[in-house]
């Protein structure tokens, strides 16, 4: 199973987590405005995260989805960070929607900054995930 991580971070909280998901999938984290964000293979499983940003999702990965392209992707698998709500993973899943890409039900999210337990969960969420 081919999969990856892609998130954006500005605080650093959603990187914490992504970098746990990377971890347990033995794969690397890459933040969407890294020069090599963009998928080269055909991705079995795209875990990708992000945060809401004044009630938004950030330009960058707005853009990154919006690049992407549907047949490199089997489906996606989403997770957030927020201090505020879990509203990012709703405008995650819109985005992906309009690409055509399926994104799983199943969804983590971690209010404010994740402890280890929290990122514990987030290994064992990945792994079942990428099933």
């Amino acid at each position: 199973m081919n999969t990856a991580v892609r998130y954006y971070s500005r605080s650093g909280n959603t990187k914490i987590v992504a970098e746990a998901i990377a971890d347990a999938l033995q794969v690397k984290a890459i933040s969407v405005d890294s020069s090599d964000a963009q998928l080269k293979d055909k991705t079995d499983v795209l875990f990708i995260g992000g945060a809401l940003y004044a009630y938004g999702l950030d330009k960058h990965l707005k853009t990154f989805i919006r690049n992407l392209d549907p047949a490199k992707v089997g489906k996606a698998v989403i997770f957030s960070t927020s201090w505020i709500s879990r509203h990012s993973i709703d405008l995650i899943r819109r985005e992906l929607q309009k690409k055509g890409i399926p994104a799983e039900q199943g969804t983590f999210y971690v209010k404010n900054k994740a402890n280890d337990a929290q990122l514990k969960e987030a290994a064992d969420f990945a792994l079942k995930m990428a099933k």
